[in-house]
């Protein structure tokens, strides 16, 4: 892997910092709506805002006071969670449903895996999955401890306060994707923004597919060049091995679905893992000293953040029944993956972190047919950076009093806007 220099990490993931922050939830034309609407998207720290857990405990699905035409519902217990997100013959994951009944336009599709039924899904996949095997993953390996040990060192140069956010959490996946795909070093300036604006769930329906359209747009001009020379990575096997069966949009679509599964996924997991461990200084030092306490405690995070609060919608194909509760075709189904994932079902004291505990599996990369292709690969970053960071700097500690981190506000993809911390 070619070495991307502190300097020019460090401006990347500066833009896409000041991106995200410009293309915020505007909560004034969201104020109107109820706190339970709302709920899913909130937090308390690292912990679902009591509202989510209340609705939990009164009825593990229920119905969302929305301004729609159309019943729209929420799942919050895991057993229910689980059995909606592995139906694929009672609930269609097609963001063309939404069309007529909100601003999508006709013929519109995101490409990638997540709004995508079978058949097409499952050809997309396949397409996919000879690259995340972790036969092929481990080829990454090496590159990934590489970028890890990059940005430590660019950390360590500095003086001061340091945002573990901006120098470490967002670059470690960001370059690994871009290795992933086989991106030019030219195309990365750009290539950090496209993950984010798709989240606003909030911000209107025609703001995400405006984000959609924009990353589409961009991508389609990576797959147009790497026509002509393909790439070392998935857009360039994509194109070497497929190219006669698949169009430039949905190698850009599959490409897009790639980039926002783990850029932002991974980078918010990097970031509250962090906080994670600097709260609790027993399970700072079993991760810097002990090589085995990796794997569980990677594990256990993933349930217990969660970062990916709400899985892909999905849309009732036809009358159904969940827990009891009827849903009718054509309605929507939201699933809470943070209030599943602290359901009392799994165990006793789901709300804290426990690394020793034995539990059902976490549903932090969802479940089913649409289990995120690229768990493998995040959990391969977690487990790198993770030790490497307490290793590097063992006195690590936080820069400002805990309450006064800037969590976001509302969003499908939790996280921190900035994590300043004292290297030593």
């Amino acid at each position: 892997m070619a070495n991307v220099g502190a300097r020019a990490a460090k401006w990347l993931v500066r833009g896409y910092i000041a991106r995200k922050q410009r293309a915020g939830f505007n909560l004034e034309s969201i104020r109107f709506l109820p706190n339970s609407t709302l709920a899913p998207l909130r937090r308390d720290g690292l912990d679902p805002v009591s509202d989510l857990t209340e609705m939990r405990e009164a009825r593990s699905v229920s119905r969302l006071p929305l301004p729609f035409g159309f019943g729209v519902w929420l799942v919050t217990g895991y057993d229910e969670a689980k059995a909606v997100l592995a139906d694929a013959d009672s609930f269609s994951n097609d963001l063309s449903n939404l069309v007529g009944k909100v601003d999508v336009p006709a013929g519109f599709t995101p490409g990638g895996l997540g709004f995508s039924d079978p058949p097409v899904h499952t050809r997309r996949r396949k397409l996919l999955t000879p690259e995340f095997t972790m036969r092929r993953l481990s080829r990454l390996t090496p590159l990934i401890h590489t970028i890890v040990e990059e940005r430590l060192d660019a950390m360590a140069e500095r003086s001061g306060p340091v945002d573990l956010m901006e120098a470490f959490a967002l670059p470690v996946p960001l370059l690994t994707i871009c290795e992933l795909l086989g991106v030019s070093h030219r195309d990365r300036s750009d290539f950090q923004r496209l993950s984010s604006a798709r989240f606003d769930l909030f911000g209107g329906a025609s703001a995400s597919v405006g984000a959609i359209s924009e990353s589409m747009d961009y991508l389609l001009e990576v797959v147009r060049r790497q026509r002509v020379e393909p790439g070392p990575g998935l857009i360039g096997m994509l194109i070497r091995e497929h190219g006669d069966e698949l169009d430039d949009l949905e190698i850009a679509g599959l490409s897009d679905g790639v980039l926002t599964g783990g850029l932002e996924t991974t980078a918010s997991m990097l970031a509250l893992g962090s906080i994670v461990l600097l709260r609790d200084r027993e399970q700072f030092q079993r991760v810097h000293d002990d090589d085995e306490a990796i794997v569980p405690f990677v594990d256990e995070l993933l349930r217990y953040l969660t970062v990916v609060q709400l899985a892909f919608p999905r849309f009732a194909r036809k009358d159904t029944e969940v827990a009891g509760v009827r849903i009718a075709e054509g309605d929507v189904v939201l699933i809470s993956l943070s209030a599943a994932n602290r359901d009392p079902a799994l165990g006793p004291g789901m709300d804290g972190f426990d690394a020793g505990r034995k539990t059902p599996p976490h549903l932090a990369f969802g479940w089913g047919a649409h289990r995120c292709i690229g768990a493998e690969l995040a959990k391969m970053e977690l487990r790198a950076a993770y030790p490497a960071l307490v290793r590097r700097f063992p006195d690590l500690r936080l820069a400002v009093e805990p309450d006064k981190l800037s969590y976001r506000k509302l969003s499908i993809v939790y996280g921190v806007n900035s994590l300043p911390v004292h290297l030593g």
